[in-house]
């Protein structure tokens, strides 16, 4: 890898919501990073955000923005269907890149860009900023001092009612699989997934169930799945969008005690041992991203290794794979 020592100039492809606040401003706040220039289609909305976030440049061609001889690195921050074809032009051009997650459609598309990456200078991250962000690293301090003993098991339970955009029939990108990769379990285990590997190692095997029980768009609004980790940990899991009510709880489970948390949910993390209960409140900062940009500085000049880098952004999409080749359409009872 090539060792940076000056600013790094970022541009960003998909300059939408995720970059409003999530992501974008703190390419301009992290030392060492600037957001030079952003691409997006529609030219008013472009204009309007390069000059909301002070970006000297913008294009409505991504392929411009790659070559721009000043853009040291690439957000690809567009809906997954297209980032194989963008980190593959990006890989080509020999530049940084960071992928918003899930890294791409599936694990076939993610291992197409890990390849083109594989014996460039260039650095290739996945947006899994959980990793990065102090509150889940909280989490992994407690695990690593061995505060629960040995980790037997994690469980994860979320649900929420359908959207009104679901309900009114509107088109939205996130439920369509050609552009999405799948529904919304795609777009959203794919970050509880990937934290517990960060936090428990590899997963070895996955097996799941999924339908449209709602049959409001073409994906996938019921999952149920059960996986194994290589150190023999096991985990389940139940997702399902058409619910009465929220719910966003994780459970590990060890031989000496227990961490409650919700991967999305701005609570409290909750050790229970024979020792007492012990509850941390750690926020999050104005720009979510913001540690993972910082890390992505840090990594680049030599200092540490980026908690997600494409190896690891990769497993995620490997897992929800596996998950979802147990679809079962939906049945019309007679």
């Amino acid at each position: 890898m090539r060792k940076e020592t000056g600013e790094i100039n970022w541009g960003i492809i998909g300059c939408g919501n995720v970059t409003e606040v999530k992501s974008g401003p703190a390419f301009g706040k992290v030392p060492g990073s600037r957001l030079h220039a952003v691409m997006r289609r529609d030219r008013e909305k472009l204009i309007d955000y390069a000059r909301r976030h002070s970006v000297p440049k913008y294009y409505e061609s991504a392929e411009a923005l790659i070559h721009d001889p000043e853009v040291d690195a690439v957000y690809i921050a567009t809906p997954p269907g297209s980032h194989r074809e963008y980190a593959l032009q990006v890989a080509s051009a020999n530049k940084h890149c960071c992928i918003e997650k899930p890294m791409a459609l599936n694990a076939g598309e993610c291992r197409e860009i890990l390849d083109a990456f594989a014996g460039k200078s260039a650095q290739l991250f996945v947006a899994y900023y959980r990793r990065s962000l102090p509150r889940f690293n909280q989490v992994k301090a407690w695990l690593d001092a061995g505060k629960i003993g040995a980790v037997r098991h994690v469980s994860w339970r979320y649900s929420r009612p359908p959207s009104e955009r679901a309900l009114s029939g509107e088109y939205d990108w996130h439920t369509d699989p050609q552009i999405s990769g799948g529904g919304h379990f795609v777009d959203l285990a794919c970050h509880g997934l990937d934290l517990f590997i960060y936090l428990l190692g590899d997963i070895s095997a996955a097996k799941g169930i999924a339908t449209n029980q709602q049959g409001l768009y073409p994906a996938e609004d019921a999952v149920a799945a059960c996986w194994i980790f290589d150190s023999g940990i096991t985990g389940s899991g139940h997702w399902n969008f058409g619910a009465g009510a929220s719910c966003d709880d994780v459970i590990i489970t060890g031989s000496a005690g227990s961490i409650h948390f919700s991967v999305f949910g701005p609570g409290p993390f909750v050790l229970e041992t024979a020792a007492g209960t012990e509850r941390v409140d750690i926020g999050n900062p104005e720009n979510i991203q913001y540690f993972h940009i910082e890390n992505m500085i840090q990594h680049l000049r030599g200092n540490l290794r980026h908690p997600s880098l494409g190896e690891d952004g990769q497993k995620a999409s490997w897992v929800m794979d596996q998950i979802l080749s147990g679809y079962y359409p939906p049945t019309t009872a007679g």
